[in-house]
């Protein structure tokens, strides 16, 4: 399985971004193979469309789950119509500690 987590940066110390559509990075974690990836969000400085266009970079790499500070409201019914679960994490954690609660289920 794949996971997508929003992040304010590209290491494993970096927090959950809160924001989906305009987050800094994309970390694409492979529960199977343990691989890490990091990418710079290109919709980043988008005026608009950010959310719906991220929408479309983690659906790309076959993600089934995301994990985001929030989703906007213009989200959800993509990501239903895809398949893909949205976690929504309210408080301030690294990635690392993202990593090893996907682990621990």
């Amino acid at each position: 399985m794949k996971v997508a987590i929003t992040s304010t940066g590209n290491n494993l110390q970096a927090t959950v971004d809160p924001r989906f559509g305009r987050c800094a990075y994309f970390v694409i974690y492979d529960t199977e193979t343990k691989a890490i990836e990091f990418i710079p969000n290109p919709n980043l400085e988008a005026t608009e469309g950010a959310g719906p266009a991220s929408v479309q970079l983690v659906a790309s790499r076959d993600i089934t789950k995301v994990v985001s500070g929030e989703f906007g409201m213009k989200i959800k019914p993509i990501f239903d119509s895809l398949k893909i679960q949205m976690i929504v994490v309210k408080e301030e954690k690294t990635i690392e500690e993202i990593i090893q609660m996907i682990n621990q289920k």
